[in-house]
């Protein structure tokens, strides 16, 4: 009876670790996302007019919880509040500054990613190949340390100038 209440306690305790470390990967994917804002310049017509907010859309399901809502509540830039938008579709993603398309979406990737082309629109996602598939930046998990990738020519192609000192954090995809 010990060993098995000791193996309970175990399970538990591993469990309730791997589950803030989920949470913790996706605050972290938020302040990156709400970090890309600071670091990426968009053409004019990313937005329609001078009081647009600053759009940071999720596709799919949202696997950041409160975190990125939390995170962006109040803040600004440049002039720009900043708004949390769920979309249903990419169609809507034309209208987002950043569109993070979540994992759940992983078998429509290049459909998506095919949508949104000719749009300024920084795309991010967090699943393998993401970038290299034609999205401008992935979020990778290495460990515990969540790294960069970053398709340049995709950004070019989009009209998105990042700057230097986030190309430097980066790898570099094709």
């Amino acid at each position: 009876m010990l060993n098995r209440l000791r193996w309970i306690i175990v399970l538990g305790a591993a469990l309730c670790a791997l589950a803030r470390a989920e949470v913790d990967e996706y605050q972290l994917k938020s302040a990156f996302l709400y970090n890309f804002a600071k670091f990426v310049d968009w053409p004019p017509e990313a937005f329609s007019s001078p009081s647009d907010p600053f759009a940071i859309c999720v596709l799919g399901e949202n696997p950041f919880g409160k975190a990125l809502a939390v995170l962006i509540e109040g803040k600004t830039l440049n002039g720009r509040s900043f708004q949390l938008r769920l979309i249903p579709d990419a169609k809507h993603g034309s209208t987002c500054q950043i569109l993070f398309v979540s994992s759940s979406e992983r078998n429509r990737f290049r459909s998506i990613l095919g949508e949104l082309k000719a749009s300024a629109v920084l795309t991010v996602g967090d699943t393998a190949g993401f970038a290299t598939a034609g999205g401008v930046a992935n979020l990778t998990l290495d460990g515990e340390t969540i790294r960069i990738e970053i398709n340049i020519e995709i950004a070019k192609q989009k009209n998105l100038r990042i700057s230097s000192k986030l190309l430097n954090l980066a790898r570099i995809v094709k």
